[in-house]
């Protein structure tokens, strides 16, 4: 299998240097390898370039459009490889993640497979985001954010997909600035496409290191989520409430806690 590692940039030079070499040091050596920057203004680009002078299989694409479903479908129209993977910036990967992605598909006969997202060690802003988006009341029971899941599930985190999918499944959905990896996979998935979760692929995720970045985040989330099921003619379910539901609990409290107060001072007569 010839493996095409697509991987969108935008403002990354503090981390791509641990991806570019990942991307050289792992096997197999003979993968080509997608950066496709959304219009940097740090030196990601630069570094990447360095790479590339020494690296022919590294390439650097731009996408003026800058958001990821541009990105993939961009660097997807010139893949040549039997499978693609996509690769996040601000996640680090075990050396043998292409050999263990490799080893799934054909162990399963899968046609996406993907690891868990486990959380990598930051700052203490970092780790405790990373703590509460990696319980099931932090962030719902989809089953890539479990470390032991391992099985046949509606979507992975990243993903590799064999070329074949795009040409019955189209790309990716560029209407969908955020969640667009759940739509491509409820598609994928309704052509009768197999997606599996396995622990030994595996992957650490940075996550946001501040509180208003991961305000924007997922702000970013709950905006395009109603969209993708709309799309895809989803009707609700209970844990897509779950949020809403206990944002008004918590103000049915703080309302009830100031009108009991206000009534203390009411004459009884």
């Amino acid at each position: 299998m010839k493996i095409t590692v697509v991987c969108p940039v935008f403002n990354e030079s503090k981390f791509i240097i641990n991806v570019l070499d990942f991307c050289v040091k792992s096997e197999p050596l003979d993968k080509e390898i997608f950066f496709i920057d959304g219009n940097s203004t740090d030196d990601t680009c630069a570094i990447i370039h360095q790479y590339a002078t020494n690296y022919s299989n590294i390439k650097l694409l731009h996408n003026p459009k800058r958001f990821v479903p541009f990105a993939l479908n961009t660097a997807i129209a010139k893949t040549t490889g039997d499978i693609v993977v996509r690769l996040d910036a601000h996640t680090l990967y075990a050396q043998d993640y292409f050999e263990k992605i490799i080893e799934v598909f054909n162990a399963t006969n899968a046609d996406i497979v993907g690891g868990p997202m486990r959380i990598a060690k930051g700052n203490k802003i970092q780790d405790a985001i990373g703590y509460a988006t990696s319980t099931p009341f932090g962030i719902g029971n989809s089953s890539f954010h479990f470390e032991d899941f391992e099985g046949f599930t509606d979507s992975v985190y990243l993903g590799a997909w064999r070329r074949e999918i795009f040409a019955t499944t189209g790309l990716f959905d560029e209407s969908l600035m955020r969640n667009q990896d759940d739509e491509f996979h409820y598609r994928a998935k309704s052509k009768g496409f197999k997606i599996y979760q396995s622990p030994t692929i595996k992957l650490y995720y940075y996550p946001r290191n501040s509180f208003g970045k991961l305000y924007k985040q997922y702000y970013q989330y709950g905006l395009y989520k109603p969209l993708v099921l709309q799309k895809i003619k989803s009707a609700l379910s209970v844990r897509h409430l779950v949020p809403m539901a206990f944002v008004c609990y918590l103000f049915s409290l703080l309302f009830f806690a100031i009108v009991g107060w206000y009534a203390m001072f009411l004459p009884l007569g």
